[in-house]
């Protein structure tokens, strides 16, 4: 099979580096084994040079003119660069929500084939969701396919439950190819004086309004070890201003940097307390390091990837108590976090590893596409 895919969302490295991103890379990296061809496209407040080659494929970026409620909106160029691009396509890969993709589909109207994979619902703008209703429910119904990246989200989204969508929902979780990560750079280790053996809880991500860090703050508070929050965000300022002393902020690490405090951490925390939190990419990346895992209870995948009881403990949302009870637990007892650990790994080689995300969209792809029979 040899086909050329077109992904397509708002924003991507090297502007941005966010979980949806590191997606999109991952599942270009892995189809391309399948004869696969990715070409991204994205916008950006700076897009020069326009054009970019990187390891997962060629990278076109288009001017951002503005991004209200974080929807970047282009102009004319956008709208052209899309359709020569789309005309070229064998598939087009939508990452949803970006409501000015769905508004390039529309105006376009290309002859490819749609591909959307659902990332979340649309959970603090009602009001916009209302509005963008509409458009939504045309590019799904031009779609012929609408991805779930767990069961959970797909039993529990009411879009995707919605009656409309029967027959077009299918669950690909995603993944990663550890091919791609980074080799360790141990020098963050010194830089935030953590110790050769350390214990400490790890948090890896931007700093968002719905990954309930007050709350891992709140937990930090008399916990018997040291929390390092990796990432920044609007909300930086405001949280490390309320932190004890026992808990690090590294700021924004290299994925070098990443890898090394992942392979360092006694165990991966993601205290998200809203279904924005869809997945959590970082929960694989602490399976993929063998790493147990603490999570919230939210009815989204992020208990897909972390089994209660298994690759680690699970919590209620915003229980502080909760939360530093399951922490102390991981960092007292290092025989438990091995035996959950070692169960994360396992279930990251048989679920989420790079060959089962690259054999699933490869498989989607050319189901969708006529060029794959041709």
């Amino acid at each position: 099979m040899s086909l050329r895919v077109l992904q397509v969302y708002r924003t991507y490295y090297p502007d941005t580096r966010g979980g949806i991103e590191e997606v999109m890379r991952q599942i270009a990296l892995a189809v391309r084994p399948h004869g696969v061809d990715a070409t991204i496209f994205a916008l950006s407040p700076r897009p020069r040079p326009e054009v970019l080659e990187r390891p997962e494929g060629r990278v076109v970026r288009a001017r951002s003119w503005a991004a209200p409620a974080s929807c970047d909106l282009g102009g004319a160029a956008a709208l052209r660069q899309f359709a020569r691009l789309a005309a070229a396509a064998d598939v087009i890969h939508l990452h949803f929500p970006w409501p000015f993709a769905d508004a390039l589909l529309a105006a376009v109207r290309p002859r490819s084939p749609v591909v959307v994979t659902y990332h979340s619902d649309v959970v603090r703008q009602r009001l916009l969701a209302r509005c963008y209703a509409p458009l939504m429910w045309r590019t799904f119904a031009r779609a012929q396919a609408v991805v779930a990246t767990s069961p959970t989200y797909a039993a529990t989204s009411p879009v995707l439950a919605d009656a409309r969508l029967r027959g077009k929902v299918r669950v690909i979780p995603l993944g990663i190819d550890e091919a791609s990560v980074a080799a360790p750079d141990r020098g963050i280790l010194a830089r935030l004086g953590l110790a050769e053996g350390e214990p400490f809880v790890l948090f890896v991500g931007v700093l968002r309004y719905y990954k309930g860090l007050e709350t891992l703050l709140a937990a930090a508070r008399g916990l018997p070890g040291r929390v390092v929050i990796a990432g920044e965000g609007a909300e930086g300022g405001r949280l490390q201003a309320q932190a004890p002393g026992n808990v690090c902020f590294a700021g924004r690490v290299s994925e070098a940097e990443k890898a090394a405090l992942l392979r360092a951490c006694r165990a991966v925390v993601l205290p998200s307390h809203l279904r924005s939190e869809a997945f959590g990419m970082v929960l694989v990346e602490g399976a993929l390091c063998g790493k147990p895992l603490v999570s919230c209870e939210i009815g989204t995948g992020t208990t897909y990837v972390n089994v209660a009881g298994e690759t680690g403990l699970v919590v209620p949302p915003q229980d502080a108590a909760a939360l530093r009870a399951a922490l102390a637990r991981l960092l007292t007892d290092e025989a438990l976090a091995r035996q959950m650990g070692a169960a994360a790994r396992r279930r990251y080689e048989r679920l989420f590893c790079g060959a089962a995300l690259g054999a699933a969209y490869a498989a989607l792809y050319g189901e969708v596409s006529p060029s794959a029979s041709a």
